[in-house]
């Protein structure tokens, strides 16, 4: 495993390498390879430059060093030490950031799915839960939720609710969701006071704008019918919402939001066409066996994530051994602390696993 300083070195090293092909003969006469090498110069430029002013800092450090053994500078030296040391660390921090593999879907919107799971009735009012966890939070990020499609349970909350959420780099916090969420607390059914457990399944999914899938009219099975509210009720008396089934795959996507049946089909599609997509690429990882250092738990729906124990007001997150003791501030939305903690826990592994090419 490269130290960060090996893979600073071999990106110097791959930097200067390209300054002596851009001076070649036979790459100054080819247009597309001389665009290529430049702009490959282009994207190590800023870490070199960043690299460079960390060694420049690290030599002037060894020289205030020096002047500490001689009285007549000691007093300014040591102040000079001490500048000069704050000054690398936060160049290391810079230079660390720089080094994280950029996720190409940060920025995105994304889709997001949470379903009860086990735990029937009580799995369906936790799901509600999450959602409105999940909305709080994105309220206070200035985010926007749009419900596609809901299901609700008998006793309240989701058997399923699908959601867009829109705003700035979205997916770069809530990335991390996807998987089994388990609740430990007293459902308020239980008439002795037992504690149940019960799950729920979250599955985010970047939005991915023209997403290149054929989606053949053959192999989809729609259906129409009336939009529901609250309780079932129905909220539109015309058959507007629309239910598509990929009947090769099993996938199920449906949208009643919108008031006109067109409307709706367009968002399924869209849905659908996300969805096969998210699958598509999680089975060519499996296919081809990709072994994920750099990735925080598989992303697949049943892996366990996360537990919410109520007695103890406490939420564990399993994959990095966190835990906080602020249960009733998290289901209000307050999930920065554990989102955090991810976030630093993934640009560990990435700067530990990732390799420069």
């Amino acid at each position: 495993m490269k130290t960060m300083f090996e893979r600073l070195n071999n990106i110097v090293n791959k930097y200067e390498e390209l300054k002596v092909e851009l001076t070649k003969p036979e790459n100054l006469n080819d247009y597309n390879k001389l665009k290529k090498l430049s702009k490959e110069q282009s994207d190590l430029e800023e870490i070199v430059l960043k690299y460079n002013e960390y060694k420049n800092n690290e030599k002037a450090l060894e020289e205030a060093k020096e002047l500490l053994n001689d009285p007549e500078f000691k007093e300014i030296a040591e102040v000079e030490v001490e500048r000069l040391n704050g000054v690398l660390a936060d160049i290391h921090k810079e230079l660390e950031m720089m080094l994280v593999p950029k996720d190409e879907n940060d920025g995105k919107n994304v889709i997001m799915e949470i379903r009860g799971a086990a735990g029937g009735d009580e799995a369906n009012i936790f799901a509600g839960d999450l959602f409105r966890m999940y909305s709080y939070y994105a309220e206070a990020n200035g985010w926007k939720v749009e419900v596609l499609n809901s299901i609700e349970g008998a006793s309240g909350g989701f058997s399923q609710i699908e959601c867009m959420i829109k705003g700035d780099n979205v997916y770069s916090k809530l990335k991390y969701e996807s998987g089994s969420h388990r609740v430990q607390r007293v459902p308020s059914t239980e008439t002795q006071g037992r504690v149940h457990t019960s799950t729920a399944t979250v599955l985010v999914m970047p939005e991915v704008e023209d997403v290149d899938i054929e989606v053949k009219e053959s192999d989809l099975k729609i259906d129409v019918y009336h939009s529901s509210g609250a309780g079932g009720q129905s909220v539109n008396t015309a058959n507007s919402a629309v239910r598509i089934t990929h009947v090769p795959t099993g996938v199920v996507v449906a949208c009643q939001t919108e008031r006109s049946q067109l409307r709706n089909k367009e968002n399924a599609m869209k849905l659908l066409k996300i969805k096969l997509h998210d699958e598509m690429k999680q089975k060519q990882e499996q296919e081809l066996g990709v072994e994920r250092k750099t990735k925080i738990g598989t992303g697949d729906r049943s892996e366990k994530i996360r537990t919410y124990n109520y007695p103890q007001n406490r939420v564990t997150d399993h994959r990095i051994n966190f835990s906080i003791m602020e249960l009733d501030r998290v289901m209000d939305g307050h999930l920065e602390p554990i989102i955090e903690a991810l976030i630093t826990e993934d640009m560990r592994l990435k700067l530990a696993g990732e390799k420069f090419e």
